[in-house]
């Protein structure tokens, strides 16, 4: 520890995005803080019968807490909790429920893939993932649509948005009738690589509603419309982090109404 460091005590809200064992009786948590970006920290006996803040503490809820540690990055990466408050455990609202439940799963990887610096203030990305947890707990949309917003406008947020009204390769304006992944969303004709798809206007017109926030234009779509839709940002996002995300293939996309 560096001399002179002490451990203080400061305050933040956060959402709860994993929760793992660590020895009997204490757990790891992971949260998105609003201040403070990404943190980890212990939970001490929460698993125990007798913890008073052990059922705050579940995956996908918003939370006040206070914790033990330097929000700075001075000493050890991880903090403790001393204090939490429940705000509103959305985690509650569909842990039976299990296409919300499994989209709320990868949209909890989705943020901690979003955020690789612990305590690097993420503000955007903080209300994004609270928002996405809010709409899941409501359930006025398809829990598919919910995530496929979220992970439009998390690309949004880490550079990595597909084009989708113009060319991604020139910028010539325009709907293009070809999607290409590694070229970076929608190509002309000129610019179009071999092994581009090609999705139906709907589908695009649907990408482009998730990402403005267009829900009455979303709502409406038919369920192929929403399984290709999916395909397209499942592989444009996994292109993107270079890696595969576990929860993607639990996620159930049956659903065909909100």
């Amino acid at each position: 520890m560096p001399a002179g460091y002490r451990r203080h005590l400061y305050r933040d809200d956060a959402v709860v995005l994993r929760v793992q064992k660590l020895g009997e009786s204490d757990r790891i948590i992971t949260l998105l803080t609003r201040r403070h970006g990404r943190l980890r920290a212990v939970a001490r006996g929460v698993r125990r019968t007798s913890s008073k803040f052990g059922a705050r503490l579940e995956p996908f809820g918003h939370i006040d807490l206070q914790l033990a540690g330097s929000p700075e990055g001075v000493g050890s990466s991880l903090h403790s909790v001393s204090q939490v408050e429940a705000l509103m455990l959305y985690g509650k609202k569909f842990l039976t429920d299990y296409p919300r439940y499994t989209a709320a799963s990868a949209i909890a990887e989705t943020a901690e893939r979003l955020s690789p610096v612990e305590r690097e203030p993420a503000l955007r990305l903080f209300q994004l993932t609270l928002g996405a947890f809010k709409a899941l707990a409501a359930g006025e949309h398809a829990s598919s649509l919910v995530l496929d917003a979220y992970l439009l406008r998390g690309m949004s947020f880490a550079g990595w948005a597909p084009a989708l009204g113009e060319c991604a390769v020139c910028g010539s304006p325009g709907q293009h009738g070809a999607f290409s992944v590694p070229a970076g969303g929608a190509v002309c004709p000129d610019c179009r690589p071999p092994g581009a798809a090609h999705p139906a206007p709907a589908t695009v017109a649907l990408m482009q509603a998730l990402t403005s926030g267009d829900w009455q234009l979303a709502d409406a779509t038919e369920p192929p419309v929403r399984r290709e839709c999916s395909g397209l940002v499942a592989a444009h996002l996994q292109w993107h982090m270079e890696r595969n995300l576990r929860a993607l293939p639990l996620v159930d996309r049956r659903e065909s109404t909100s």
